[in-house]
């Protein structure tokens, strides 16, 4: 593991067999046997529910890799049954993956569910301890935190009854308050959160973040609440049908998971209006674009862009210039790249152009882009824009970690280095 690094996957796979042992008692079994012996559908399946086949299997996670580093937040979202629950139960060790390594670095707190961990026939207090003890602290460093604990649950009214008592929204606040408290350097959080009011949900969230902060602990939390993974993540992972198929910038993520309509594509053929500009002369009618030799629209630190776009001349072209702007997640423009008089045609022709793009300097994230071409007869005119169209989009991704990570704050484009004069 790096040195930063405290958590590492690799090729970790979790692979599960559908169907039950047994229906619950022999009559419905024998029942069962019975029907699947003659060929009759089986009379204690729910009705639409097709029966299992011996020894089938289901890939809860397909073969995905992870380094987290400490310190970070991050968020892990994604569609119900993409695989979130099961990757955090295997960081908590409550399973073993069925192929792969898992490495730690750090003691791990976990909430998976409402009340993991506790005893329901303990009290509040007792359950503290236990949950000190399991950590591998003492008493008296529990004893130390105790206050702080009580204090931050808001149960001090409750902390000496058994939690068999407590309503959910209580088992959460005093779960949390203990996992935020103990000396743990990994917190991994899954929808616990929303069985809490919101404003105890507001003072989680702001917990967790100066625990990271500070404390330079590491955050993993699940969620479907877009707006808490915005305000506690510096990272996020996409999860589909077991598969990683986004890990980076927070709010690129959020777009994929909600599937915005220019999401991850690296091929557009422009047979829609609504992704052109209205222009009232235009002279060229763009056709298609795409990321030359790319199953995706991910770019590595040193990768550049190979883009060809294809056109179709509508008047005779002289001197045709572009101009493909970038822009950020909030449409807020970062750069552009020009390319001027590269091209001359007649009316009627086909064309397609190939580019090589220098986008090293662009940071981690996701990235709009646009196609402005425009045109010049002659030196005495000025530039008239004659197509205009929605680009592809594009995500950058860092390779290995650094020991000061860019902060998306910072900005989105690394310029040159600083020199100290003498």
């Amino acid at each position: 593991m790096k040195d930063n690094c405290v958590i590492e996957i690799k090729n970790v796979s979790k692979q599960y067999k559908l169907g039950v042992i047994g229906t619950g008692s022999l009559r419905r079994d024998l029942q069962s046997w019975w029907a699947k012996k003659t060929g009759k559908p089986d009379p204690n399946l729910e009705i639409g529910e097709r029966p299992h086949k011996k020894g089938e299997r289901f890939l809860a996670l397909d073969n995905i890799s992870l380094e987290i580093s400490r310190g970070e937040r991050v968020g892990i979202i994604g569609a119900n049954g993409a695989g979130k629950s099961t990757l955090l139960k295997l960081l908590s060790r409550v399973t073993a993956p069925s192929e792969g390594v898992i490495s730690y670095r750090g003691r791990i707190t976990s909430m998976l569910e409402v009340g993991t961990g506790f005893h329901a026939e303990l009290t509040g207090r007792e359950n503290i301890f236990l949950k000190g003890a399991i950590l591998g602290m003492t008493k008296s460093e529990v004893e130390s935190k105790l206050s702080q604990i009580i204090e931050f649950s808001e149960c001090e009214k409750f902390i000496d009854t058994p939690v068999k008592r407590y309503s959910s929204g209580m088992f959460v606040k005093l779960a949390f308050a203990v996992a935020a408290h103990l000396d743990s350097e990994i917190m991994i959080m899954d929808e616990v959160l929303a069985v809490g009011d919101m404003k105890f949900q507001k003072k989680c969230i702001e917990k967790m973040r100066s625990l990271a902060l500070e404390q330079n602990r590491t955050v993993l939390y699940v969620s479907h609440n877009m707006n808490t993974i915005r305000r506690l993540c510096n990272r996020c992972i996409v999860l589909d049908k077991g598969k990683i198929i986004y890990d980076g910038d927070v709010d690129e993520a959020i777009k994929i998971y909600l599937g915005s309509d220019d999401g991850n594509f690296c091929f557009a053929k422009y047979d829609k209006p609504e992704y052109k500009d209205r222009i009232e002369n235009r002279e060229l009618d763009l056709k298609t674009v795409k990321y030359i030799g790319k199953a995706d629209n991910i770019f590595t630190q040193n990768e550049p862009m190979l883009l060809e776009l294809g056109w179709e001349n509508l008047k005779d072209i002289s001197n045709l210039s572009l101009r493909i702007e970038v822009s950020n997640y909030q449409r807020v423009p970062i750069t552009s790249f020009l390319l001027e008089n590269f091209y001359s045609g007649k009316a009627g022709e086909s064309f397609k152009a190939q580019f090589k793009i220098d986008i090293s300097n662009f940071t981690t994230g996701g990235y709009y882009t646009r196609y402005v071409f425009y045109a010049q007869n002659d030196d005495s005119q000025n530039f008239r824009v004659i197509e205009s169209a929605k680009g592809l989009t594009l995500r950058k991704r860092t390779t290995g970690i650094t020991k000061n990570p860019w902060q998306k704050s910072w900005g989105s484009v690394v310029v040159g280095k600083i020199e100290l004069l003498d």
